[in-house]
């Protein structure tokens, strides 16, 4: 596997702002507030965190679905770095055909007036790809490694189940040959046999074609599954980043070990004790002053209430954003969480 980067996100931060005044640092919702990460090619970066954490704004700020307030991201396509986050309207037209989105809802995604020919041939008609004769040859083949029936092809969307719809929103996603995909919920809203398909499916298609996925999800189990560096997210900001076998292993911040503890096991003899969180989520338009997580957190010192965490390395490629994490007892979360990812290469 490369490490060659492929993907670079520095200080990304998205504002909104509350009513007409528009959008000031001072009374702006934070969303998202200072991420940074690196994604290798080839590789996966598993996003994860509450509902409302800012997970799915990072994914459309770096595809510029929504304007970014401030930082850099820079995507590189055949050796060259590209700035993303400051391309104009029609530079980033040219660059559109090397990054995709895999969007959460199977059924909201498609167009339901649109046959799965044209859903898929989409991309590339928007590209200039070529004659009719070429879009439908290379529908057709995407349309077979998306193990689509290619007799399906002039059906509508209605006539498929939550599986096949999102098969055909995958094929769409990689039509055009893209290097780099935001898989946005992609498999939660799907049943967890049709889950694990779709799952193997993004593999074999990321070992095939060498792709690079940030995948956003909730369920740690799959992400265990598919990612080779986890980034847990927190009220805009990360909380901690480290490769998948690491951070299942040895969680060095207290939320991580808390989402870790919520996982469902298969064993009913094994006790199931996720660690309980009081407090509330802190408000991204009146934040806290220190860390984000101090009015949930069980280990809070009085330090953490008022100077905020800085994002250090404290193992090799593991990143942390605690003053503590070095003396917390983290114990050990892969016995209550019973999660066991391979260790990817």
């Amino acid at each position: 596997m490369t490490h060659e980067p492929l993907l670079s996100v520095k200080d990304l931060r998205i504002y909104f702002g509350l009513g007409h005044a528009g959008v000031k640092t001072e009374n702006a919702i934070k969303a998202v507030d200072g991420v940074s990460f690196t994604i290798n090619k080839g590789e996966t970066l598993g996003l994860v965190g509450e509902s409302g954490s800012g997970k799915t704004t990072v994914g459309r700020a770096i595809l510029r679905a929504i304007e970014p307030t401030g930082g850099k991201v820079t995507l590189t396509i055949d050796g060259k770095p590209i700035p993303v986050s400051s391309l104009s309207r029609s530079e980033l037209k040219g660059v559109r055909s090397h990054m995709q989105l895999i969007f959460q809802d199977p059924y909201a995604s498609l167009n339901p007036r649109m046959t799965v020919r044209d859903i898929i041939a989409e991309p590339l008609e928007c590209q200039n790809y070529g004659s009719r004769e070429e879009i439908d040859e290379r529908v057709r083949q995407i349309a077979i490694s998306c193990k689509l029936n290619v007799e399906h092809l002039r059906r509508f969307p209605h006539a498929f189940s939550g599986g096949q719809r999102q098969r055909i929103g995958i094929a769409r996603a990689l039509v055009a040959n893209p290097q780099f995909i935001v898989c946005d919920e992609s498999v939660s809203a799907l049943d967890v046999s049709i889950q694990a398909e779709i799952v193997n499916l993004l593999m074999d298609m990321q070992e095939e074609l060498g792709l690079t996925y940030l995948f956003i999800a909730h369920d740690l189990s799959v992400v265990a599954q598919i990612a080779t560096n986890v980034a847990v997210m927190y009220v805009g900001q990360l909380c901690e980043l480290a490769p998948t076998y690491e951070l299942f292993h040895s969680p060095k911040h207290p939320y991580t070990k808390a989402l870790l503890s919520a996982i469902p096991g298969v064993d009913p003899n094994q006790k199931f004790a996720p660690v309980r969180l009081d407090g509330e989520i802190p408000n991204p338009a009146n934040l806290p002053p220190g860390c984000r997580f101090s009015t949930r957190c069980s280990y809070v010192q009085e330090r953490c209430k008022h100077e905020q965490p800085a994002w250090r390395e404290i193992a090799s490629h593991h990143m942390v954003a605690c003053h503590f994490a070095e003396k917390l007892d983290a114990g050990d979360p892969v016995e209550n969480a019973r999660a066991k990812p391979q260790p990817q290469c």
